[in-house]
């Protein structure tokens, strides 16, 4: 085979199928036969034009599971048939001061996977050695895909803070992100409370192991969150800066609000609320692929799984639609070994 499709992403809210040349991975890249994609909020910097140069196409999608089918030079400890996944970094550089100090996430010349560089909405893909997750067995690429970037997120955010066995831990939203936090939380053994807006919510909510259900239309998230006597952690998930505002004054002493949800508008925080109870907000990226090796195996180990909605990858824009509707239950991830 000497080419391959793609979905290509060009100017603003325009998606279209092409057909791209097969080339050699470049020196320490891989090239994989993609099996599975997962549909992501953060596609919205590539799909609609978000990113430095738009009118410069760019394949989407940065939650990849696939199979290696060729290696580039250089490339020693990876190799054809191994099952592998690429998250949103691309393979960090090795050399710039954050990763020679082991800061791999924050390394300053990372790509960013269908953002910057091409990305899983393809039938083939292209990595950085370094930035290749392992797959284990047991579990399937449609799984596997929103574990990547999803998955490693919260999973990450949830080691940002000490939080005791048994202490209250809170999950702000309950999307792509949330519902994997619930999982994840309730296996860590802490006391888990989610925060949504609308009581049509808490079924689901308890189902992925909410011990609390907080309606954010009906009563102030913070103040109840204080109720119960304070959050260690806060993992705020929603797109929206005014949603998390009131959180902090729900933290326990020393307690953390993570934020994981990029949103347009921005986060307000009165200053007494961090001062008296020395509370403290941060944000979290994502992890490194050992990090997320581990994410995978934990979700193996504890029966932690994604729920999909599967589409084939003829149907990416539609997809892509789903997603951006709000309505998908949890995760869209496109089926390209069926394709």
């Amino acid at each position: 085979m000497s080419t391959y499709r793609a979905f290509e992403a060009t100017g603003v809210h325009n998606l279209q199928l092409v057909e791209r040349e097969l080339t050699d991975p470049a020196p320490g890249q891989v090239r994989l036969r993609v099996e599975a994609c997962g549909i992501c909020h953060t596609d919205v910097l590539a799909i609609e034009g978000l990113r430095a140069d738009p009118s410069q196409p760019v394949i989407p999608g940065h939650e990849i599971v696939g199979v290696i089918d060729a290696v580039g030079a250089g490339v020693t400890t990876w190799q054809v048939g191994d099952r592998v996944g690429v998250g949103f970094l691309n393979g960090h550089c090795w050399e710039c001061d954050p990763c020679r100090r082991g800061d791999f996430v924050n390394c300053l010349n990372q790509e960013q996977t269908g953002t910057t560089i091409d990305g899983g909405y393809a039938e083939v893909a292209y990595a950085r050695a370094s930035g290749l997750v392992r797959i284990p067995d047991g579990i399937s690429a449609i799984d596997a895909a929103p574990l990547l970037c999803a998955g490693l997120t919260t999973f990450i955010a949830l080691q940002q803070g000490p939080a005791r066995a048994g202490a209250l831990v809170a999950v702000q939203g309950i999307g792509g992100l949330g519902h994997l936090a619930l999982q994840y939380a309730r296996t860590l053994g802490y006391r888990v409370a989610a925060i949504a807006r609308g009581p049509e919510k808490e079924a689901y909510a308890r189902e992925l192991g909410a011990d609390v259900y907080i309606d954010s239309t009906s009563t102030d998230p913070g103040a109840e969150l204080a109720a119960l006597g304070g959050a260690s952690l806060i993992i705020a998930t929603a797109s929206s800066g005014a949603s998390m505002n009131p959180l902090v004054r729900g933290l326990a002493p020393n307690g953390k609000l993570v934020v994981v949800g990029a949103a347009p508008d921005p986060l307000t925080v009165a200053t007494p609320d961090l001062i008296f109870g020395t509370r403290s907000v941060m944000g979290s990226l994502t992890g490194t692929p050992i990090e997320n090796e581990d994410n995978l195996a934990f979700s193996l180990a504890h029966d932690i799984r994604p729920r999909v909605e599967v589409m084939d990858f003829a149907q990416a824009a539609e997809a892509y639609e789903r997603m951006l509707s709000g309505q998908a239950r949890f995760r869209v991830v496109l089926d390209v070994k069926a394709a």
